[in-house]
């Protein structure tokens, strides 16, 4: 089950394809070393879909209906080389956990600055039996959505340098602050 994204709605969304078409046209999109060759042109296509109109489970789930993933993958070894691994099972979850939530955040972060909603609040979308110190250290506090946006530009395929999100299986994401919420319905009416 994938993460409960509280902003996921067509306003975010249509940041979040921004984001993906700005990636393709840059030429920056990350592509998976668990990706087969068939999987590697789809990937961006598949993201695309998810991004309009599903969350990380249909990502996922298109993936293996797809048969988008290698049976293995070359790995760094700690002391230098590299060696051919398994592609773990569990790899189509994590990866539509992992990157549909990085484009997510890009996206909500992206409505933010064009709304003028100075922060973003981290919260736990998903939960997690034994939670890591650093992830509950991180609930509650606000981010400038500029900062995280570019952050996440720059950082394709590692962890970005904010932590945010904090990578795959850390159930944490973004959302707007209730009092933002607020105080837009309010301008609103």
């Amino acid at each position: 089950m994938g993460l409960a994204y509280e902003n996921l709605d067509a306003e975010t969304r249509k940041y979040m394809v921004e984001e993906i078409d700005w990636d393709i046209e840059a030429g920056s999109m990350y592509i998976s070393n668990f990706l087969n060759a068939y999987g590697k042109t789809r990937w961006p296509t598949i993201l695309r879909i998810a991004a309009e109109s599903g969350n990380d489970d249909t990502l996922a789930k298109a993936l293996v209906a797809e048969q988008c993933l290698a049976n293995q993958y070359e790995k760094k070894k700690p002391k230098g080389g590299t060696t051919w691994a398994a592609v773990p099972y569990t790899a189509s979850q994590t990866m539509g956990e992992g990157e549909f939530n990085r484009y997510f955040v890009r996206g909500l972060c992206k409505r933010a600055i064009a709304e003028g909603i100075p922060d973003l609040e981290v919260y736990r979308a998903k939960s997690v039996a034994i939670p890591r110190i650093e992830s509950q250290a991180k609930l509650g506090t606000y981010v400038n959505p500029t900062v995280v946006l570019a952050d996440l530009r720059t950082t394709q395929g590692v962890e970005p340098a904010l932590g945010l999100p904090p990578g795959p299986n850390s159930g944490l994401t973004l959302r707007i602050p209730v009092a933002a919420i607020t105080e837009i319905a309010a301008a609103a009416e």
